[in-house]
């Protein structure tokens, strides 16, 4: 009775047949838990654009040529850096690492999504948007991958460059043009991915040693490090506070700049206290402020929306 009843649940347990786990490979390539967080911040650029809703069609067709162009810069970001994501803990199981998926096979993957991503925003949105996604997947795969990455403390701050980039993209994808709101929300999120990113960067240090990857953590000490993100917290809530005086024809006001001023506490707030554990000597507890980072820019976002459509 036992053993029929355990032949009955292996069925269930079997593992994933090839092509869904060849085709889990190719989707993990394209690091959907970044391309999330991106998306997070182009529908908000786009509304502000619109001064409300832009039509359904634009938003998803925006939004998936959006996917597919930061999906192709992952990928060739795993494809250059399989040599140092092979060191590494965090990156050990990464596809290319374990062999699921060929060099050759990931190269052709990455040039296919990027073609197909430039062809449908120039097509669906605007040419200005599909340039500047073809600029964000070159500056991310070959200025930020292979140069800066590698050979600069400072690649958090070159990298934050096509990281912000979703912002202009989805403006330019209603408008054909960027505005001086589009700049400052752009800066919002590329002032933020500094305090979001050296929290992990503190977190995997001993990781990005291992590689011989210079992330600030690895070249300078740990209270340098927590003064620095302080500083770029500071610097990102005011920069969020300046959307209103550049925005208010758009719709953002009070309300917005309310919520700024009341996350933008929180957030620096929550990096101060991880400055404080580290002049502590004790744990830092890093991503505590990696959490609320991202819990911080999504939120903003939504202000952003609801100022836009209020």
């Amino acid at each position: 009775m036992t053993a029929l009843s355990t032949r009955r649940a292996d069925p269930a347990r079997r593992p994933p047949s090839a092509l869904r786990a060849r085709i889990s490979a190719y989707v993990a390539l394209t690091k959907p838990r970044i391309i999330e967080l991106l998306l997070v911040t182009t529908v908000p650029a786009m509304m502000l654009a619109a001064r409300g809703w832009p039509s359904l069609s634009l938003l998803l067709l925006t939004l998936l040529g959006g996917t597919l162009a930061a999906g192709a810069a992952n990928v060739f970001n795993c494809y250059f850096d399989r040599d140092i994501d092979r060191l590494m803990q965090r990156t050990q199981k990464r596809p290319l690492v374990t062999g699921q998926v060929s060099p050759r096979a990931a190269l052709v993957f990455g040039v296919v999504l990027t073609v197909t991503s430039v062809v449908l925003l120039a097509l669906t949105t605007t040419l200005l948007a599909a340039a500047l996604a073809a600029a964000a997947i070159f500056y991310y795969a070959v200025l930020y991958t292979m140069v800066f990455k590698r050979h600069t403390r400072r690649s958090t701050e070159w990298g934050g460059v096509p990281g912000a980039a979703p912002v202009l993209i989805g403006w330019a994808a209603v408008t054909g043009s960027l505005d001086w709101p589009a700049v400052v929300v752009f800066g919002v999120v590329f002032c933020w991915q500094m305090p979001h990113f050296w929290a992990l960067a503190l977190r995997f240090k001993d990781d990005y040693a291992r590689a011989d990857v210079p992330m600030l953590p690895v070249v300078t000490t740990a209270l340098s490090v927590g003064r620095q993100t302080v500083a770029w917290a500071w610097v990102t809530v005011a920069v969020s506070l300046s959307l209103w005086p550049v925005a208010e024809d758009y719709g953002i006001g009070l309300g917005y700049t309310i919520a700024a001023a009341l996350l933008g506490g929180w957030f620096v707030v929550e990096s101060h206290r991880l400055l404080r554990r580290i002049v502590g000597g004790g744990d830092a507890k890093p991503m505590q402020l990696f959490h609320v980072s991202i819990s911080y820019l999504a939120l903003l976002m939504v202000a952003i929306v609801v100022d836009a459509i209020v």
